[in-house]
C-alpha cells in the first residue's frame, strides 16, 4: 500500500470512518472475512485461559467484528472507537460488547487492573499521525500505553494487530509501549508473502516472555492460509450440527451460554438494549 493510499494520510479516523465507510464493514463479505482472520489471530497470540471466560478490552473495535470473534470464544468485551458511524453500525448489529466513544490518544480511562487482556485491529498507526496542532504522536502514544497497562492485570497481554509505514514507525510505537513498562515485541506473519504479511504487536504486563512463533516462517508446517483454517473450522461446526453464524438460531444459542456462565445478557427482542456511548 503506498503512503499516498493510506486511510490515515486522508482524514482523521473520526472523519475517514463515515457513515459509507462503516456500512463497508457490515456488508462487505471480503472486509468482514479480513477482519475476523486477523481478530482470531490476535486472540490466539493473547493466550487466554482456555474454558474460562475473560473480560477483554477492544480497541479500535468499530463494527464489532473482532468483538464478535470474542463472543465466539465465550470471553466477555468492552469495544472503544473514535468513530460514531462505526459504532452505530455495532449497535444496529447488536453486539454483545459494551461501546464506549473515546480517541485511544487521550487514554484509556477504566479502573485499574479490570481487564484480562485487550486486542486491537489495525487502529494503532493511526497514533502515528498529527491530525490536530496539539497532537504529539510520541506524547499521545505514551499516554496511550500507560494507561493501557495500568487497566490491565499483572498477568495480561495486549495484541495489536497494525499496519506501519515503515521501520521507523515500528520504532515510534515499541519504544513507547516498553517506556510505558511493557515487554515484548511484534510478531511478523507470512515475512516473505507481499499479500499475507501482518504484524502483530504482542505486549506483556508480567515480565519478559519469549514471544509467540510467528506463521509462515518454516516452510509448510506454518503456511495455512487463515481463510483454510477457518473454512475447515466453520465445516467442522456444521458438520457437528451447530446452527450457521449469526443466524438467529446462533443468536439465541450464544445468548443462552451467557446466561449459563452467569454473564449479563440483553433479553431477546427485534432491539435488543443499544448500547450507550459515553464520550470522554
Amino acid at each position: 500500500m503506498s503512503s499516498s493510499r493510506r486511510p490515515e494520510h486522508l482524514a482523521p479516523p473520526e472523519v475517514f470512518y463515515n457513515d459509507d465507510e462503516a456500512k463497508k464493514y457490515s456488508q462487505n463479505t471480503r472486509i468482514i472475512e479480513i477482519q475476523e482472520q486477523m481478530s482470531e489471530r490476535a486472540l490466539e497470540l493473547l493466550l487466554l485461559p482456555e474454558d474460562e471466560p475473560c473480560y477483554v478490552l477492544d480497541i479500535g473495535c468499530g463494527s464489532g467484528l473482532s468483538g464478535s470473534v470474542l463472543d465466539e470464544q465465550g470471553h466477555v468485551w468492552l469495544g472503544i472507537d473514535i468513530s460514531p458511524a462505526m459504532l452505530d453500525v455495532a449497535q444496529d448489529r447488536e453486539v454483545e460488547g459494551d461501546l464506549i466513544l473515546g480517541d485511544m490518544g487521550e487514554g484509556m480511562p477504566f479502573q485499574a487492573g479490570i481487564f484480562d487482556g485487550a486486542i486491537s485491529i489495525s487502529a494503532l498507526q493511526w497514533l502515528c499521525n498529527a491530525d490536530k496542532t496539539s497532537h504529539n504522536p510520541v506524547k499521545r502514544l505514551y499516554k496511550f500505553f500507560s494507561t493501557l497497562n495500568a487497566c490491565l492485570s499483572r498477568t495480561a497481554r495486549a495484541v495489536f494487530q497494525f499496519y506501519p509505514e515503515n521501520s521507523n514507525q515500528v520504532e515510534l510505537i515499541t519504544t513507547q509501549a516498553m517506556k510505558a513498562g511493557f515487554y515484548g515485541g511484534v510478531v511478523v506473519d507470512y515475512p516473505n508473502s507481499t499479500k499475507a504479511k501482518k504484524f502483530f504487536l504482542v505486549l506483556m504486563t508480567g515480565g519478559n516472555m519469549p514471544l509467540p512463533e510467528a506463521l509462515g516462517t518454516e516452510g509448510g508446517s506454518n503456511t495455512v492460509a487463515y481463510s483454510k483454517k477457518r473454512e475447515q473450522l466453520n465445516k467442522a461446526r456444521n458438520a457437528r450440527g451447530k446452527p450457521l453464524k449469526n443466524s438467529r438460531e446462533w443468536i439465541q444459542e450464544k445468548k443462552e451460554r451467557r446466561r449459563r456462565q452467569g454473564l449479563e445478557t440483553r433479553p431477546d427482542s427485534k432491539y435488543t438494549g443499544r448500547k450507550r456511548r459515553v464520550k470522554f
